[in-house]
């Protein structure tokens, strides 16, 4: 061993050994591993950054900002009403909710996947009072499932091509993976629907700080012209499936508290609507109803770059004792007033004609310059960092089409993935269907920087020879044992790594490895890259390995112990299954 690759695997040692202590952030431990490599030598100072300007990084951030835009479109959801409406115990609701999971996943990320299809879960298991905890796991192992069926599914499949690229030349393509991965996913598919049973389903979710500050605010809604004749009373619209309620109904100057379901709607009608954010978001995504913001000048206005915050009334404010419709918000400080929420009192009247007070909760509307200088205007405290929103996304069927218009040219090899998906995520951007803070705060800066800092140290590994030195040990063990043996061993070590060492650095450190292993064995290196992509984006026994277990965690009510009722045996499976699939699809000789 020379002393080169005795520095790069002292390093990787002691980043792995940090990795599996957890007292660490993976980031941190990350850049300090590549700060360390610079310094010795084993990483020269031009390639130090040239992890953060690879292939892989320009994917997943554009793949997380597509993923974001589709999720605040809300169209996913809009898709499965008809079918969510159905889903009335766990045994429907699990195949159902596991299934669009793991379709979702092949076109999205598979951890923005699992985000867009969680609060859906959430409001069903309320509504219909099953267990979350039933729910959450299923779709969390299936959007792993479901990533593997596509390059741009999980950061494994993009790293291990850029592996291939970087040893053999030449990447995996867009759907080189569905073969093993579409069998995986029916497999896993089977498997939840029937073992979310062993799942413990009386344990308390812990709520996260959105959920404890839900509350239920009132916002109007206007009837207009162009008005379906299959929706010609309250009862058509079918609020309560929303969780949403009518307080007031408005007609001809005339206003009508707690309407009947009878109540005839007419064109121009004004009706006050009490719900949650996201409960009065999904109706005005659902219905045809028109939200109308106190000061907005016309209901059309462009809002792509517009911000919703909540905020609560301070004692010193000046809106207190006014009329929010008098208030002159929108001439006076450029803000809307999109809902307001009132504690112990339920309003039954236009907003424009409350009376505002000291405690008040509103949620507003403005641009990003203008929203800093009118809450200090107007004596307003900004409640906790998140996204409230309560009109349906602009422009909604924009990032669905972009992200197939995205799909197709990779599948037809007009554009190369990275172009394609860099491409799809400016496009977002610039239609105003996501705004450039909302770009921002979807990219996984955890993960990204993971990714970049350790990619030079594995490169350096391949440099110096060390992935050849230590396959050279591995094929003295291995010697003689089948070659499907082989693989399914290189699957395993990748599914017992990934708990500990997270799924992206399990790749880049074995990916090379088994290459070199392959080459040293005589065998067609492309099977054990696929075993070792495969291996690592299957972590089904801990919460940690990747971020769609991590992400279920406190919502299920989970322990730890509990993601191996569900996945042990289906990690058994997956070996069992997955490594022949793979010999099949990618002869070994």
């Amino acid at each position: 061993m020379t002393t080169q690759q005795a520095l790069t695997f002292a390093i990787l040692a002691g980043a792995v050994a940090c990795f599996a202590w957890g007292r660490f952030r993976y980031d941190v431990v990350s850049l300090v591993a590549l700060l360390v490599s610079v310094l010795t030598g084993v990483v020269s100072v031009k390639a130090a950054f040239s992890g953060f300007t690879s292939d892989v990084v320009v994917i997943i951030a554009s793949a997380l900002v597509i993923s974001a835009a589709v999720a605040r479109s809300g169209v996913i959801e809009q898709l499965l009403r008809p079918v969510i409406g159905r889903l009335k115990s766990e045994r429907t609701q699990v195949p159902a909710l596991a299934a669009a999971t793991a379709a979702l996943s092949m076109l999205t990320k598979n951890v923005g996947a699992l985000a867009i299809l969680m609060p859906v879960a959430t409001r069903l298991s309320r509504g219909t009072r099953t267990s979350r905890s039933a729910l959450l796991m299923p779709m969390s192992f299936m959007a792993l499932l479901g990533g593997l069926v596509t390059l741009v599914g999980t950061s494994t499949n993009i790293i291990v091509s850029q592996i291939r690229q970087t040893t053999l030349g030449k990447p995996f393509q867009l759907f080189d993976f569905a073969p093993v991965g579409l069998g995986l996913t029916a497999l896993g598919l089977v498997w939840v629907s029937v073992g979310w049973r062993l799942l413990p389903r009386d344990r308390q979710a812990k709520e996260d700080i959105a959920e404890a500050l839900s509350t239920a605010y009132a916002a109007e809604a206007s009837v207009p012209d162009a008005w379906p004749d299959a929706l010609k009373s309250l009862r058509d619209l079918d609020l309560g499936r929303d969780q949403v309620k009518a307080t007031a109904l408005i007609h001809a100057g005339k206003r009508t508290a707690a309407p009947r379901a009878s109540l005839k709607l007419h064109s121009g009608d004004t009706l006050v609507l009490e719900g949650d954010q996201e409960a009065l978001t999904a109706v005005f995504t659902r219905t045809p109803l028109v939200h109308a913001p106190v000061g907005a000048p016309e209901p059309n206005a462009d809002v792509g770059h517009e911000r919703a915050i909540e905020a609560v009334i301070q004692p010193n404010s000046i809106l207190i004792g006014r009329p929010a419709g008098r208030a002159q918000l929108l001439e006076q400080f450029g803000v809307k007033l999109s809902a307001l929420s009132r504690s112990g009192e339920r309003i039954a009247s236009r907003l424009g004609a409350v009376t505002l007070r000291a405690g008040d909760v509103l949620i507003l509307e403005a641009g990003e310059e203008d929203l800093p200088g009118a809450l200090r205007a107007l004596g307003l405290l900004p409640l906790i960092e998140r996204e409230v929103q309560v009109r349906p996304a602009p422009r909604r069927f924009v990032p669905i089409t972009i992200l197939v218009v995205a799909m197709l040219m990779v599948a037809f090899r007009i554009l190369p993935v990275q172009i394609a998906f860099f491409a799809a995520a400016v496009a977002v951007v610039a239609s105003g269907a996501l705004s450039v803070r909302e770009a921002y705060g979807s990219l996984d800066a955890q993960v990204l920087i993971l990714i970049g800092a350790l990619t030079p140290i594995s490169e350096a590994v391949r440099a110096s020879g060390g992935d050849r030195l230590v396959a050279d040990a591995l094929a003295g063990v291995m010697q003689g044992l089948p070659a499907l043996l082989v693989v399914a061993a290189l699957m395993a070590t990748a599914m017992a790594c990934s708990p500990f060492l997270h799924n992206a650095p399990t790749v880049l450190i074995l990916g090379p490895i088994g290459v070199a292993l392959a080459t040293r064995l005589s065998i067609r290196p492309d099977a054990f890259l696929m075993a070792v992509a495969t291996g690592a984006g299957c972590d089904f026994l801990s919460p940690v390995g990747h971020q769609c277990n991590t992400l279920v965690m406190g919502p299920g009510g989970y322990r730890f112990g509990d993601y191996a009722r569900l996945g042990a045996p289906l990690s058994v499976l997956v070996l069992l299954v997955g490594a022949p699939l793979i010999a099949a699809v990618w002869p070994l000789r």
